[in-house]
């Protein structure tokens, strides 16, 4: 096993995964309500990282195995997921032009039972957490050999937890913060700097191999 290929494979999988995941939506917003409330954010938490997860290794073991078979879906799938990070590095860049303010509902489900059902719809009704982790994430793990390909999933897993337990349990410090624009342009200014970074590694690579 080639550690440094590992590594940096993880590293990649890291950043491509929390670029993925931060950004202004309704999962977030949901999480950070449960937050500022302070009601079942372990639950919420786990759930979301968990669904996250799972996804992420169901693309990479079906989708990244299949593209890896084939050069020709290897080169597509190299092709429009460096598209898509470009698009998407564009939309934060607008988004960090024109920033707005993420504000929690000002209403929300006490029940563990309509928590978790909520926590659920928002991950698993919404058509992006499909696209982001099956379809994106497991088509670019395709780029990588056996071990690193774990690797790069583990990465991109990682970010997830990380970024809820950390959106959830600190939601009361992070939320004055998030109430400024100004806060927003800078983050949505380095999500765009990190997607537009890897799609250039991609077709880097690309042009290489």
């Amino acid at each position: 096993m080639d550690l440094s290929a590992a590594s940096q494979a993880a590293a990649t999988g890291f950043l491509l995964g929390l670029g993925l995941i931060v950004a202004i939506g309704a999962q977030n917003a949901f999480v950070l309500r449960q937050g500022l409330m302070r009601r079942h954010v372990l639950v919420v938490t786990t759930l979301c990282a968990v669904s996250d997860a799972l996804l992420i290794a169901a693309g990479v073991a079906g989708l990244g195995a299949l593209v890896a078979r084939s050069p020709a879906l290897l080169t597509v799938a190299t092709l429009g997921g460096a598209a898509f990070l470009l698009a998407y590095g564009a939309l934060a860049a607008r988004r960090a032009l024109r920033p707005a303010r993420l504000t929690a509902a000002a209403t929300g489900e006490a029940s563990l039972g309509r928590v978790v059902a909520a926590t659920l719809a928002f991950t698993f009704l919404n058509p992006h957490v499909y696209l982001d982790t099956v379809v994106l994430v497991g088509s670019l793990s395709a780029r990588y050999e056996a071990d690193a390909r774990i690797a790069f999933a583990g990465g991109a897993m990682t970010a997830s937890f990380l970024w809820f337990y950390a959106l959830g349990f600190g939601a009361r410090l992070l939320a004055p913060v998030f109430a400024r624009p100004s806060a927003w342009r800078v983050l949505d200014g380095l999500i765009a700097v990190i997607m537009v970074a890897i799609a250039v590694s991609l077709l880097n690579a690309w042009r290489a191999g």
